[in-house]
């Protein structure tokens, strides 16, 4: 009987072994998936770095979310994206796959006494689909220095396994 019960709590704390090193896998994961600013790299058809986004519904048939005058600031700075290589860009604003771009400048938006109406700024839309693709690469904290490490990636023709959302 002895030698049974030795068996069993042998047993017992191998099983509690694993389940203590899964846990611990699952929180590492956790970890590495901590919520914040998304490092999002992507490429338009024509040249809207200095344009302010709006996001758009699915359908494209509204605006689903757009910034107030003065919410278009990224550290101090007007949220221009920044230039990477290959026509790559890195977002400062928090755009998705349904982003559409407005006729008008960062800098004219922050100068607007305020917010214009969402009906107003579905005529200011300049391209509805201006993408050409999109990609996700974590979050902006993971990289002491997201657009070196961007510029990086594309150069080394790496981007494309990163998460691509177009």
């Amino acid at each position: 009987m002895a030698g049974l019960s030795k068996l069993t709590f042998s047993f017992l704390f191998i099983v509690l072994l694993c389940i203590s090193c899964t846990s611990h896998r699952v929180m590492e994961k956790a970890v590495k998936t901590i919520a914040g600013p998304r490092c999002i790299v992507y490429r338009t058809r024509t040249d809207c770095r200095f344009l302010v986004p709006v996001i758009m519904t699915h359908d494209k048939s509204a605006i689903a979310s757009f910034p107030d005058v003065k919410d278009i600031y990224f550290k101090g700075e007007l949220a221009i994206p920044e230039e990477l290589t290959g026509g790559y860009l890195l977002d400062n604003r928090g755009i998705g796959p349904d982003v559409a771009f407005l006729k008008v400048t960062y800098g004219e938006y922050a100068r607007m006494k305020e917010t214009p109406a969402p009906a107003e700024l579905m005529q200011m839309i300049a391209d509805r689909d201006p993408l050409v693709d999109m990609y996700d690469c974590g979050t902006r904290s993971q990289y002491p220095d997201a657009a070196g490490a961007m510029k990086l990636l594309i150069g080394k023709g790496e981007l494309h396994r990163q998460k691509r959302l177009k």
